[in-house]
Protein backbone atom coordinates (compact mmCIF):
# COMPACT_ATOMS: atom_id res chain seq x y z
CA UNK A 1 0.00 0.00 0.00
CA UNK A 2 1.14 3.40 -0.68
CA UNK A 3 1.99 6.33 1.81
CA UNK A 4 0.45 9.49 0.57
CA UNK A 5 1.25 12.83 3.18
CA UNK A 6 -0.71 15.90 2.37
CA UNK A 7 0.45 18.96 3.44
CA UNK A 8 -2.25 21.40 5.44
CA UNK A 9 -5.27 19.23 3.81
CA UNK A 10 -7.40 21.62 5.49
CA UNK A 11 -6.85 24.47 3.22
CA UNK A 12 -8.60 25.42 0.87
CA UNK A 13 -11.61 23.46 2.61
CA UNK A 14 -12.32 22.11 -0.70
CA UNK A 15 -8.79 20.30 -0.56
CA UNK A 16 -10.17 17.10 1.80
CA UNK A 17 -11.82 15.77 -1.79
CA UNK A 18 -8.08 15.45 -2.87
CA UNK A 19 -7.37 13.16 0.16
CA UNK A 20 -11.06 11.29 -0.05
CA UNK A 21 -10.28 10.73 -3.56
CA UNK A 22 -6.43 9.05 -2.94
CA UNK A 23 -8.45 6.89 0.38
CA UNK A 24 -11.23 5.54 -2.56
CA UNK A 25 -8.07 4.10 -4.69
CA UNK A 26 -6.49 2.10 -1.32
CA UNK A 27 -3.60 4.52 -0.55
CA UNK A 28 -2.84 5.44 3.36
CA UNK A 29 -4.01 8.93 3.58
CA UNK A 30 -1.69 10.80 6.49
CA UNK A 31 -2.20 14.49 6.97
CA UNK A 32 0.13 17.25 8.56
CA UNK A 33 -1.40 20.37 9.57
CA UNK A 34 -1.85 23.12 12.46
CA UNK A 35 -5.72 22.94 12.42
CA UNK A 36 -6.84 20.73 16.23
CA UNK A 37 -8.07 17.75 14.76
CA UNK A 38 -11.37 18.27 16.28
CA UNK A 39 -12.30 21.77 13.89
CA UNK A 40 -11.10 19.87 10.84
CA UNK A 41 -14.60 19.07 8.43
CA UNK A 42 -16.26 15.79 9.07
CA UNK A 43 -15.37 15.05 5.64
CA UNK A 44 -11.92 15.45 5.97
CA UNK A 45 -11.81 13.11 9.04
CA UNK A 46 -13.07 10.39 7.37
CA UNK A 47 -10.60 10.97 4.00
CA UNK A 48 -7.13 10.66 6.66
CA UNK A 49 -5.92 7.60 7.82
CA UNK A 50 -4.38 9.40 10.80
CA UNK A 51 -3.42 13.25 11.19
CA UNK A 52 -0.35 14.91 12.75
CA UNK A 53 -1.37 18.71 14.63
CA UNK A 54 1.90 20.81 14.86
CA UNK A 55 1.91 24.19 16.56
CA UNK A 56 2.86 26.05 13.25
CA UNK A 57 3.61 24.78 9.34
CA UNK A 58 6.57 27.50 9.26
CA UNK A 59 8.11 25.83 11.46
CA UNK A 60 10.21 23.36 9.31
CA UNK A 61 11.86 21.47 12.20
CA UNK A 62 7.71 20.50 13.30
CA UNK A 63 7.21 19.67 10.15
CA UNK A 64 10.23 17.42 9.59
CA UNK A 65 9.44 15.51 12.93
CA UNK A 66 5.82 14.71 11.80
CA UNK A 67 7.16 13.23 8.34
CA UNK A 68 9.79 11.29 10.50
CA UNK A 69 6.82 9.80 12.57
CA UNK A 70 5.09 8.39 9.79
CA UNK A 71 8.01 7.12 8.07
CA UNK A 72 8.16 5.38 11.10
CA UNK A 73 5.22 3.97 12.04
CA UNK A 74 4.10 3.74 8.06
CA UNK A 75 7.09 2.65 6.21
CA UNK A 76 8.63 4.75 3.20
CA UNK A 77 6.62 8.00 1.99
CA UNK A 78 5.94 7.51 -1.66
CA UNK A 79 4.24 10.83 -2.15
CA UNK A 80 3.97 13.95 -0.18
CA UNK A 81 1.82 17.34 -1.42
CA UNK A 82 0.79 20.16 -0.39
CA UNK A 83 -1.15 21.40 -4.31
CA UNK A 84 -0.44 24.90 -2.57
CA UNK A 85 1.75 27.41 -3.90
CA UNK A 86 2.74 28.93 -0.48
CA UNK A 87 4.12 25.08 0.45
CA UNK A 88 5.74 24.23 -2.60
CA UNK A 89 9.15 24.97 -1.12
CA UNK A 90 8.41 23.21 1.87
CA UNK A 91 7.10 20.05 0.40
CA UNK A 92 10.42 20.36 -2.16
CA UNK A 93 12.90 20.56 0.80
CA UNK A 94 10.49 17.70 2.66
CA UNK A 95 10.86 15.26 -0.32
CA UNK A 96 14.77 15.94 -0.46
CA UNK A 97 15.62 15.02 2.91
CA UNK A 98 13.08 11.98 3.05
CA UNK A 99 14.40 10.99 -0.47
CA UNK A 100 10.69 11.15 -2.00
CA UNK A 101 11.50 11.14 -5.58
CA UNK A 102 7.59 11.63 -6.71
CA UNK A 103 8.07 14.98 -7.26
CA UNK A 104 10.01 18.09 -6.91
CA UNK A 105 13.28 18.32 -5.23
CA UNK A 106 14.75 21.47 -3.47
CA UNK A 107 17.19 21.56 -6.45
CA UNK A 108 14.30 22.27 -8.96
CA UNK A 109 12.59 25.53 -6.92
CA UNK A 110 14.39 28.01 -8.62
CA UNK A 111 12.89 27.46 -12.19
CA UNK A 112 9.47 26.61 -11.00
CA UNK A 113 9.15 29.48 -8.07
CA UNK A 114 11.42 32.31 -9.43
CA UNK A 115 9.37 34.56 -12.26
CA UNK A 116 13.03 35.76 -13.27
CA UNK A 117 14.41 32.02 -14.02
CA UNK A 118 10.94 30.39 -15.33
CA UNK A 119 11.67 32.93 -18.87
CA UNK A 120 14.56 30.53 -19.89
CA UNK A 121 12.72 27.65 -20.15
CA UNK A 122 9.17 29.39 -21.71
CA UNK A 123 11.92 30.20 -24.03
CA UNK A 124 13.20 27.29 -24.67
CA UNK A 125 9.64 26.33 -25.47
CA UNK A 126 9.45 29.43 -28.10
CA UNK A 127 7.53 31.18 -26.03
CA UNK A 128 7.61 34.72 -25.52
CA UNK A 129 8.07 36.32 -22.46
CA UNK A 130 8.01 40.22 -21.81
CA UNK A 131 11.30 42.14 -20.90
CA UNK A 132 12.60 42.06 -17.38
CA UNK A 133 14.64 43.81 -14.93
CA UNK A 134 15.81 42.53 -11.62
CA UNK A 135 15.33 45.86 -9.24
CA UNK A 136 18.00 47.21 -7.83
CA UNK A 137 18.62 51.16 -7.86
CA UNK A 138 16.66 53.93 -9.56
CA UNK A 139 19.43 54.72 -12.17
CA UNK A 140 18.93 51.27 -12.75
CA UNK A 141 15.72 50.56 -13.23
CA UNK A 142 15.46 54.05 -15.01
CA UNK A 143 17.43 52.68 -17.41
CA UNK A 144 15.19 49.46 -17.84
CA UNK A 145 12.33 52.22 -18.58
CA UNK A 146 13.96 54.20 -21.13
CA UNK A 147 14.05 50.87 -23.08
CA UNK A 148 10.47 49.50 -22.16
CA UNK A 149 8.79 52.72 -21.57
CA UNK A 150 5.98 53.05 -18.82
CA UNK A 151 4.06 51.72 -17.27
CA UNK A 152 6.12 48.46 -15.93
CA UNK A 153 5.03 46.10 -13.52
CA UNK A 154 6.61 45.15 -10.35
CA UNK A 155 6.33 41.97 -8.41
CA UNK A 156 8.22 39.43 -5.92
CA UNK A 157 10.69 37.41 -7.94
CA UNK A 158 9.82 34.57 -5.72
CA UNK A 159 5.56 35.30 -4.92
CA UNK A 160 2.43 33.77 -4.63
CA UNK A 161 -0.22 35.19 -6.43
CA UNK A 162 -0.25 38.96 -7.47
CA UNK A 163 0.19 39.93 -3.76
CA UNK A 164 2.74 42.97 -3.30
CA UNK A 165 2.71 43.46 -7.49
CA UNK A 166 2.34 47.16 -8.36
CA UNK A 167 1.84 48.66 -11.91
CA UNK A 168 4.21 52.17 -12.13
CA UNK A 169 3.23 55.12 -14.41
CA UNK A 170 6.35 57.35 -13.53
CA UNK A 171 8.80 58.58 -11.85
CA UNK A 172 7.35 59.64 -8.72
CA UNK A 173 5.86 56.07 -8.48
CA UNK A 174 9.10 54.74 -8.88
CA UNK A 175 10.50 56.15 -6.52
CA UNK A 176 7.58 55.86 -4.11
CA UNK A 177 8.10 51.89 -4.86
CA UNK A 178 11.82 51.82 -4.30
CA UNK A 179 11.77 53.75 -0.71
CA UNK A 180 8.74 51.41 0.66
CA UNK A 181 10.77 48.66 -0.64
CA UNK A 182 13.88 49.74 1.28
CA UNK A 183 12.01 49.97 4.37
CA UNK A 184 9.79 47.47 4.30
CA UNK A 185 11.44 44.45 2.49
CA UNK A 186 15.14 45.33 2.00
CA UNK A 187 15.93 41.98 0.94
CA UNK A 188 13.29 40.49 -1.04
CA UNK A 189 14.05 41.00 -4.62
CA UNK A 190 11.70 42.16 -7.06
CA UNK A 191 11.42 41.59 -10.76
CA UNK A 192 10.70 44.37 -12.92
CA UNK A 193 8.52 43.66 -16.42
CA UNK A 194 7.21 45.70 -19.23
CA UNK A 195 3.73 45.90 -19.52
CA UNK A 196 1.88 43.52 -21.70
CA UNK A 197 -1.81 44.86 -22.96
CA UNK A 198 -3.74 41.62 -22.43
CA UNK A 199 -6.04 39.30 -20.56
CA UNK A 200 -4.99 35.81 -18.80
CA UNK A 201 -5.54 32.50 -20.01
CA UNK A 202 -4.39 29.32 -18.50
CA UNK A 203 -3.54 25.94 -19.09
CA UNK A 204 -4.76 23.77 -16.61
CA UNK A 205 -3.88 20.06 -17.06
CA UNK A 206 -3.53 16.78 -14.92
CA UNK A 207 0.28 15.22 -16.17
CA UNK A 208 0.95 11.65 -15.91
CA UNK A 209 4.62 10.28 -14.61
CA UNK A 210 5.56 10.44 -18.00
CA UNK A 211 4.74 14.37 -18.95
CA UNK A 212 1.81 13.49 -21.01
CA UNK A 213 -1.62 15.35 -19.75
CA UNK A 214 -4.53 13.13 -19.42
CA UNK A 215 -6.67 16.00 -18.46
CA UNK A 216 -6.68 19.40 -20.02
CA UNK A 217 -8.88 22.73 -19.20
CA UNK A 218 -8.77 26.02 -19.10
CA UNK A 219 -9.90 29.68 -17.85
CA UNK A 220 -9.94 33.18 -18.81
CA UNK A 221 -9.57 35.86 -16.49
CA UNK A 222 -10.59 39.43 -18.62
CA UNK A 223 -9.27 41.54 -15.62
CA UNK A 224 -6.06 42.15 -14.09
CA UNK A 225 -5.86 40.03 -10.44
CA UNK A 226 -3.59 42.84 -9.88
CA UNK A 227 -6.06 45.63 -10.08
CA UNK A 228 -8.75 43.56 -8.22
CA UNK A 229 -6.09 43.09 -5.64
CA UNK A 230 -4.95 46.62 -5.75
CA UNK A 231 -8.45 48.53 -5.64
CA UNK A 232 -10.68 46.35 -3.96
CA UNK A 233 -12.42 45.30 -7.32
CA UNK A 234 -15.57 42.75 -8.06
CA UNK A 235 -13.43 39.65 -9.24
CA UNK A 236 -14.64 37.25 -12.07
CA UNK A 237 -13.13 34.67 -14.20
CA UNK A 238 -14.60 31.53 -16.31
CA UNK A 239 -13.74 28.20 -17.76
CA UNK A 240 -13.59 27.88 -20.97
CA UNK A 241 -16.39 25.66 -22.76
CA UNK A 242 -13.25 24.18 -25.02
CA UNK A 243 -9.74 25.03 -24.76
CA UNK A 244 -7.95 26.64 -27.69
CA UNK A 245 -5.41 24.82 -29.49
CA UNK A 246 -2.70 27.70 -29.14
CA UNK A 247 -3.52 27.45 -25.51
CA UNK A 248 -3.22 24.01 -25.49
CA UNK A 249 0.00 23.90 -27.87
CA UNK A 250 1.47 26.39 -25.60
CA UNK A 251 0.57 24.43 -22.12
CA UNK A 252 2.09 21.03 -23.41
CA UNK A 253 5.61 22.85 -25.00
CA UNK A 254 5.69 24.44 -21.42
CA UNK A 255 5.56 20.87 -19.97
CA UNK A 256 7.69 19.41 -21.33
CA UNK A 257 10.14 22.19 -21.15
CA UNK A 258 9.83 22.21 -17.50
CA UNK A 259 10.09 18.57 -17.03
CA UNK A 260 6.42 17.96 -15.51
CA UNK A 261 5.82 14.87 -14.01
CA UNK A 262 3.29 13.37 -11.82
CA UNK A 263 1.20 17.06 -11.18
CA UNK A 264 -1.59 19.05 -11.77
CA UNK A 265 -0.43 22.66 -12.91
CA UNK A 266 -1.90 25.81 -13.65
CA UNK A 267 -0.19 27.69 -16.12
CA UNK A 268 -1.04 31.14 -16.86
CA UNK A 269 -0.17 32.97 -20.36
CA UNK A 270 -1.37 36.61 -21.54
CA UNK A 271 -3.22 36.52 -24.40
CA UNK A 272 -2.76 40.13 -26.58
CA UNK A 273 -5.45 42.20 -26.37
CA UNK A 274 -3.86 44.86 -28.58
CA UNK A 275 -0.36 44.76 -30.78
CA UNK A 276 2.69 45.72 -28.76
CA UNK A 277 5.72 45.73 -31.17
CA UNK A 278 8.19 44.11 -28.46
CA UNK A 279 6.00 41.05 -27.80
CA UNK A 280 3.49 40.18 -30.82
CA UNK A 281 0.06 40.67 -32.57
CA UNK A 282 -3.24 41.11 -30.95
CA UNK A 283 -4.45 37.55 -30.13
CA UNK A 284 -0.82 36.06 -29.74
CA UNK A 285 -0.29 33.93 -26.69
CA UNK A 286 2.58 34.76 -24.44
CA UNK A 287 3.91 33.75 -21.00
CA UNK A 288 3.40 34.66 -17.64
CA UNK A 289 4.08 32.00 -15.01
CA UNK A 290 4.06 28.48 -14.42
CA UNK A 291 1.89 27.46 -10.99
CA UNK A 292 3.23 23.65 -10.28
CA UNK A 293 -0.08 23.23 -8.24
CA UNK A 294 -3.55 23.36 -8.88
CA UNK A 295 -5.19 26.38 -9.43
CA UNK A 296 -6.40 28.49 -6.97
CA UNK A 297 -9.74 28.59 -4.54
CA UNK A 298 -12.67 26.71 -5.97
CA UNK A 299 -11.70 26.40 -9.34
CA UNK A 300 -11.11 22.46 -9.15
CA UNK A 301 -15.17 22.52 -8.73
CA UNK A 302 -15.52 25.08 -11.64
CA UNK A 303 -13.44 22.66 -13.85
CA UNK A 304 -15.78 20.06 -12.41
CA UNK A 305 -18.70 21.62 -13.64
CA UNK A 306 -17.55 22.89 -17.09
CA UNK A 307 -16.59 19.29 -17.79
CA UNK A 308 -19.15 17.32 -16.17
CA UNK A 309 -16.29 15.29 -14.61
CA UNK A 310 -14.09 14.55 -11.80
CA UNK A 311 -10.49 15.91 -11.67
CA UNK A 312 -9.96 15.40 -7.72
CA UNK A 313 -10.67 11.44 -8.72
CA UNK A 314 -8.83 12.56 -12.02
CA UNK A 315 -5.54 13.69 -10.20
CA UNK A 316 -6.05 10.83 -7.48
CA UNK A 317 -6.14 8.31 -10.07
CA UNK A 318 -2.86 9.39 -11.47
CA UNK A 319 -1.18 9.43 -8.63
CA UNK A 320 -2.40 5.59 -7.63
CA UNK A 321 -2.78 4.09 -11.12
CA UNK A 322 -0.61 6.59 -13.63
CA UNK A 323 -4.09 7.16 -15.48
CA UNK A 324 -7.77 7.04 -15.54
CA UNK A 325 -11.11 5.87 -16.80
CA UNK A 326 -13.06 8.76 -15.36
CA UNK A 327 -15.32 10.41 -18.05
CA UNK A 328 -15.72 13.45 -19.72
CA UNK A 329 -19.04 14.64 -20.14
CA UNK A 330 -20.96 17.91 -21.89
CA UNK A 331 -19.09 21.17 -21.55
CA UNK A 332 -19.89 24.47 -20.53
CA UNK A 333 -18.70 27.86 -19.61
CA UNK A 334 -18.26 28.01 -15.93
CA UNK A 335 -18.43 31.68 -14.46
CA UNK A 336 -17.10 32.82 -11.34
CA UNK A 337 -18.22 36.22 -9.88
CA UNK A 338 -17.08 37.58 -6.77
CA UNK A 339 -18.88 40.86 -5.47
CA UNK A 340 -16.78 42.89 -3.31
CA UNK A 341 -18.44 44.05 0.17
CA UNK A 342 -19.60 47.68 0.16
CA UNK A 343 -20.51 48.36 -3.09
CA UNK A 344 -24.17 49.66 -3.82
CA UNK A 345 -24.95 46.85 -6.19
CA UNK A 346 -28.01 47.06 -8.88
CA UNK A 347 -29.79 43.77 -7.73
CA UNK A 348 -30.08 42.27 -4.49
CA UNK A 349 -28.83 38.71 -3.95
CA UNK A 350 -32.24 37.24 -3.52
CA UNK A 351 -32.71 38.31 -7.02
CA UNK A 352 -29.77 37.29 -8.78
CA UNK A 353 -30.22 33.66 -7.50
CA UNK A 354 -33.77 33.98 -8.38
CA UNK A 355 -33.06 34.46 -11.81
CA UNK A 356 -30.21 32.13 -12.34
CA UNK A 357 -31.19 29.41 -9.94
CA UNK A 358 -31.21 26.83 -12.52
CA UNK A 359 -27.68 27.62 -13.54
CA UNK A 360 -25.90 28.17 -10.16
CA UNK A 361 -23.65 25.36 -8.84
CA UNK A 362 -21.51 26.78 -5.82
CA UNK A 363 -22.89 30.05 -4.00
CA UNK A 364 -20.61 30.47 -0.42
CA UNK A 365 -18.65 33.54 1.55
CA UNK A 366 -14.78 33.43 0.61
CA UNK A 367 -12.55 32.81 3.33
CA UNK A 368 -10.39 36.23 4.29
CA UNK A 369 -7.36 35.26 3.21
CA UNK A 370 -8.71 34.50 -0.37
CA UNK A 371 -11.00 37.97 -0.49
CA UNK A 372 -8.23 40.40 -1.72
CA UNK A 373 -7.82 38.43 -4.94
CA UNK A 374 -11.76 36.67 -5.48
CA UNK A 375 -14.35 39.20 -3.52
CA UNK A 376 -16.46 38.52 -0.87
CA UNK A 377 -19.26 36.76 -1.98
CA UNK A 378 -18.95 34.51 -4.86
CA UNK A 379 -21.28 33.05 -7.45
CA UNK A 380 -20.51 30.10 -9.58
CA UNK A 381 -22.75 29.30 -12.44
CA UNK A 382 -22.98 27.50 -15.72
CA UNK A 383 -24.02 28.25 -18.97
CA UNK A 384 -24.42 26.82 -22.60
CA UNK A 385 -23.22 29.82 -24.25
CA UNK A 386 -20.94 33.07 -23.81
CA UNK A 387 -24.07 35.32 -24.81
CA UNK A 388 -25.73 33.74 -21.30
CA UNK A 389 -22.46 34.23 -19.22
CA UNK A 390 -21.93 37.43 -20.27
CA UNK A 391 -25.59 38.56 -19.18
CA UNK A 392 -25.26 37.00 -15.98
CA UNK A 393 -21.97 39.21 -15.47
CA UNK A 394 -23.68 42.12 -16.31
CA UNK A 395 -26.69 41.50 -13.82
CA UNK A 396 -24.36 40.02 -10.65
CA UNK A 397 -22.07 43.31 -11.18
CA UNK A 398 -24.23 45.94 -12.09
CA UNK A 399 -23.78 48.96 -9.28
CA UNK A 400 -26.41 51.91 -8.99
CA UNK A 401 -24.82 54.98 -10.18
Amino acid sequence: MQNFIFISPNFPTNYWQFCHELRSNGMNVLGIGDQPYDELMPELKESLDEYYKVDTLEDYDEVYRAVAFFTFKYGRIDWLESNNEYWLERDAALRTDFNITSGFQTSDIPRIKYKSKMKEYYQKAGITTARYHLVDTFEGCRKFIDEVGYPVVVKPDNGVGASDTHKLSNDQELQRFLNVRASCHPDVPYIMEEFVHAEVNSYDAIIDANGNPIFEAGNVTPMSIMDVVNDRDNSIYYIVKDLPEDTRAAGRATVKSFGVKSRFVHFEFFRMTEDQASMGEKGKVVALEVNMRPCGGFTPDMINFARSTNVYKIWADMIAFGGTDMPVGEHFYCAYAGRRDGKNFVYSHEQIMQKYQDNMKMVERIPDALAGAMGNQMYVANFSTEEEMRQFYADVLAVNA
